[in-house]
C-alpha cells in the first residue's frame, strides 16, 4: 500500500490522460465540438476520482470499526456463520468519492481480487459474474475478523487494490479505488454495530462497529 495524498486518485490518472490527448488532438484540427465534449470528459473524470483529505475519528482506535467506503447502507443482517454475525452491504454510485479507506488497524490476512463483467446489481448473475475483491483483515490483539467484499456494479473502471499479503494496515489509510459498486462488510459477534438501514457512510470518518 503506497502514500497517495493528490487531489486525484493515482488509477484516474490514465483516463484523465486520455481525454487531454483528445482535447489537444481536435483543438490542433479545429474540430471545436468534439475538443469541448473532450474538456467537459476531463472535468468528469477530475470529479470521480477526487481524493479528498478525511478527518480520521482517531478515539479509541483499536476498539472501533470504521466505514471503507462512501455510501449508504442497502441491507444489515443478521447471518449464520461460524466467523460472522453480521452482514452489512453498503451502495456507491459515481457520485460518491471511490477511494478505499482501511477502516481498523490491523494485518491483512487474506486477499483475493478476481476480473469479471460489471453487471448490474439487478441482475441475477451479479453476485457469480462481476469483478470482485474480498478482504479479511486480523485485528491487532488477534481476537477478531472483518471482511469486506467490493463488487464493482456498471463501472467502466477496474477495481484498483493496493495491498499485499501479511501487511500491517493503520485505519483511515487509502487502500484502493471502487467507483460505483456494491461494498459488504462481514462483521463477528465480538463488535457493537453502530449504523442504521439507509444511513450514509464517509470513508474513515463514519463508525460502524465498536469492540465490546
Amino acid at each position: 500500500m503506497k502514500s497517495n495524498l493528490f487531489i486525484i486518485a493515482k488509477s484516474g490518472w490514465k483516463y484523465i490522460g486520455y481525454a487531454l490527448l483528445l482535447f489537444i488532438l481536435f483543438s490542433l484540427i479545429d474540430f471545436e465540438f468534439f475538443a469541448s465534449i473532450s474538456f467537459v470528459t476531463i472535468l468528469l473524470f477530475l470529479f470521480l476520482f477526487r481524493n479528498p483529505e478525511r478527518e480520521y475519528l482517531a478515539s479509541h482506535e483499536n476498539s472501533i470499526i470504521l466505514s471503507p467506503i462512501d455510501g449508504h447502507i442497502c441491507t444489515i443482517e443478521e447471518i449464520e456463520d461460524d466467523s460472522y454475525t453480521y452482514k452489512i452491504e453498503i451502495e456507491s454510485s459515481y457520485l460518491n468519492v471511490p477511494v478505499l479507506r482501511v477502516p481498523m488497524n490491523a494485518e491483512l490476512e487474506s486477499i483475493q481480487s478476481v476480473r469479471g463483467s460489471r453487471l448490474s446489481k439487478k441482475s441475477q448473475l451479479f453476485s457469480l459474474l462481476n469483478e470482485y475483491a474480498e478482504i479479511v483483515l486480523k485485528d491487532e490483539e488477534g481476537k477478531y475478523k472483518v471482511k469486506i467484499v467490493h463488487r464493482l456494479k456498471q463501472s467502466f473502471a477496474s477495481l484498483d487494490i493496493d495491498l499485499v499479503m501479511k501487511q500491517k494496515v493503520v485505519a483511515g489509510a487509502r487502500y484502493g479505488v471502487a467507483l460505483n459498486g456494491i461494498t459488504t462488510v462481514y462483521l463477528p459477534k465480538e463488535l457493537n454495530l453502530c449504523v442504521a438501514l439507509g444511513q450514509k457512510l464517509t470513508a474513515s470518518e463514519t463508525l460502524l462497529a465498536t469492540a465490546n
